[in-house]
C-alpha cells in the first residue's frame, strides 16, 4: 500500500487536536502500508512563499504541488520509458528495514499553477535542484541527517548517460550525507514523456534519516498534550482508549530511535551485519 501523507505543522494548521491525529496515524501508517510519502504543510507553504514568490498561496496552489509530485512517482505505471521502475520495485530498493518506509518527495523544476513557462534545459541544473533543501516537500533538513536510499525518476528526452553521470557526480560531491553501509543506494527511472507545460522533470524521492525531525516535531506536541489529558474526551467518548494513545505514543518515540540509530551507524556496521549473516 501507498500512501501520500500530510503531515501537520504550526503554520498551517487548521485543528487543535492534530498531534493526536497524527501520532494515532502514523501508528497506523507503521503497521500498514509499504510507502508514505511525507508532505508537510510547512514545506509547501514555504516553496510557495520563497520559490514561486507567491504572496497569498491558496490550498490550490498546495496542491499542485503535491500533484505533481504524486503525477511523478507513478509516471513509470502509465507511460513508457527507457528505464522503467513500478512501485514494487522503488519499494525493493528504498525500504532497507521494514519499518523505515516514510520517503520525502521533492520536485523539481518547481513551478506554480500561473506560470509554468520556466524550463531547466539540463540534466545537471534537475539534479542539482532536486537536492536542494529548498525543494522538498517535507519541512526537514536532509542535510541534518543521511540517506539511506534515494531514487529519482526522470521525465522527458534526456540521454542515459548524462543521467548516470549526473547522479554519481551528485553522490560523489555529497558521499558524507549517504550512508556507507548501503552500496548502490541511488536508483533512477526515466520516462520519455515529459509533464504538460514543460521540457523535462524529475521526482525525487528520498529515504532519510532526518524525517526523524518531522516525527520528533509531533510527538513533542503530543506529549505537551497528553500528559494533560488535554481534549482527550472527544476520543474517549468515541469509544477509544487512553491505552490506545499510549501505544502511538510509545511506537512513535520507537521509531525516532530506529531513525537516530541507522543515522550513527558507520562502515562498522556493515561488517557487523556481514558477521551476523554467515
Amino acid at each position: 500500500m501507498n500512501t501520500y501523507s500530510i503531515m501537520p505543522s504550526p503554520k498551517v494548521s487548521d485543528t487543535v487536536v492534530e498531534p493526536y491525529n497524527a501520532t494515532l496515524s502514523v501508528h497506523q501508517l507503521l503497521e500498514n502500508t509499504d510507502e508514505t510519502y511525507c508532505i508537510d504543510n510547512e514545506a509547501l507553504y514555504d516553496i510557495c512563499f520563497r520559490t514561486l514568490r507567491l504572496t497569498e498561496p491558496t490550498y490550490d496552489d498546495l496542491n499542485h504541488l503535491v500533484s505533481a509530485t504524486m503525477s511523478g512517482v507513478t509516471t513509470c505505471l502509465r507511460l513508457p520509458g527507457q528505464l522503467n521502475a513500478d512501485l514494487r520495485k522503488l519499494a525493493v530498493n528504498m525500504v532497507p528495514f521494514p519499518r523505515l518506509h516514510f520517503f520525502m518527495p521533492g520536485f523539481a523544476p518547481l513551478t506554480s499553477k500561473a506560470s509554468r513557462n520556466f524550463n531547466v534545459q539540463s540534466v545537471s541544473e534537475l539534479t542539482t535542484q532536486l537536492f536542494d533543501a529548498k525543494n522538498m516537500m517535507a519541512a526537514c533538513d536532509p542535510r541534518h541527517g543521511r540517506y539511506l536510499t534515494v531514487a529519482v525518476i526522470f521525465r522527458g528526452q534526456m540521454s542515459m548517460r548524462k543521467v548516470d553521470e549526473q547522479m554519481l557526480s551528485i553522490q560523489q560531491k555529497n558521499s558524507s550525507y549517504f550512508v556507507e553501509w548501503i552500496p548502490s543506494n541511488v536508483k533512477t527511472a526515466v520516462c520519455s514523456v515529459p509533464p504538460s507545460g514543460l521540457k523535462m522533470s524529475a521526482t525525487f524521492i528520498g529515504n532519510t534519516t532526518a524525517v526523524q525531525e518531522i516525527f520528533q516535531r509531533i510527538s513533542d506536541q503530543f506529549s505537551t498534550m497528553f500528559k494533560r489529558k488535554a481534549f482527550l474526551h472527544w476520543y474517549t467518548t468515541e469509544g477509544m482508549d487512553e491505552m490506545e494513545f499510549t501505544e502511538a505514543e510509545s511506537n512513535l518515540k520507537d521509531l525516532i530511535g530506529e531513525y537516530q540509530q541507522y543515522q550513527e551507524a558507520g562502515a562498522d556496521y556493515d561488517e557487523e551485519v556481514n558477521s551476523d549473516n554467515f
